[in-house]
């Protein structure tokens, strides 16, 4: 059987084998389910975070992959039915029963991940709780630039299609369409695709979202334009989302 990355995928020997031959960083997504527009089911933060942590950890190197905390902060999603939504000090508690579980057992570094935008800052503002928890054995570290992030997508959408650049908007737009046409194509209800609010994703547009909620801004529940998306567009804004976000971990 080939070697997996997945934690959950091993036997406890071979858990304490990895451990033992040094591999001690855990890279741990934190997702949503969660409203994705008309196109999308509401799996998509939850099927991304599966798949970013795997990049991620091949990035840095001896690194494994914990199961992804699939529900997140999405109160500001909760116009729309189907969200389910964590309480912060929820999602703080799972966060801090993760850390603790795995520093027990002998991992050193601890790499949090989201993906959904809900989940940044939460991380952002958990994280000296989450270290105090495990020090001084256990390092933990979170990717936390929402919109940081934006860029990757963007660079990748400019790589196959620099006219539709304007069409990243930063949820269930042409980057995160693309982006599932690459992990569950069966999924992609193209033929819903459409517009939605189109504005370059920044700090105004983020703290009006989380004030007011999303169906204020995007009734349809889409920040950009959904049309356009591809598989190749896809594997690129996965690769160069990977690559930023293990960068700023430092390997």
């Amino acid at each position: 059987m080939d070697e997996t990355l997945l934690l959950e995928e091993m036997t406890w020997p071979e858990v304490g084998e990895a451990i033992a031959a040094g591999r001690t960083t855990v890279v741990i997504a934190v997702g949503a389910v969660e409203q994705h527009g008309p196109h999308l089911p509401l799996l998509v933060d939850a099927v991304r975070g599966d798949r970013l942590a795997v990049e991620v950890a091949r990035r840095l190197g001896d690194a494994l992959v914990a199961p992804t905390i699939r529900v997140g902060c999405s109160e500001h999603h909760m116009g729309f039915p189907g969200t389910i939504s964590l309480r912060r000090n929820t999602l703080e508690a799972v966060c801090l029963d993760y850390a603790v579980s795995l520093a027990r057992h002998g991992f050193t570094r601890l790499c949090f991940v989201p993906s959904h935008g809900g989940n940044f800052a939460p991380l952002a503002e958990m994280l000296p709780d989450l270290r105090a928890a495990v020090a001084p054995a256990c390092r933990v570290d979170a990717y936390t630039d929402l919109v940081g992030f934006m860029v990757f997508w963007r660079a990748a959408v400019a790589e196959h299609a620099p006219d539709l650049v304007r069409r990243v908007g930063g949820h269930a737009d042409i980057a995160e369409t693309a982006e599932i046409l690459c992990i569950r194509p069966d999924l992609v209800r193209s033929s819903r695709a459409e517009e939605g609010h189109v504005q370059e994703f920044d700090e105004a547009l983020m703290e009006r979202i989380f004030r007011e909620g999303f169906r204020a801004v995007t009734p349809n529940g889409v920040l950009g334009d959904a049309r356009g998306a591809t598989e190749a567009i896809g594997a690129s804004c996965i690769a160069r989302a990977a690559e930023g976000i293990a960068q700023a971990l430092g390997r």
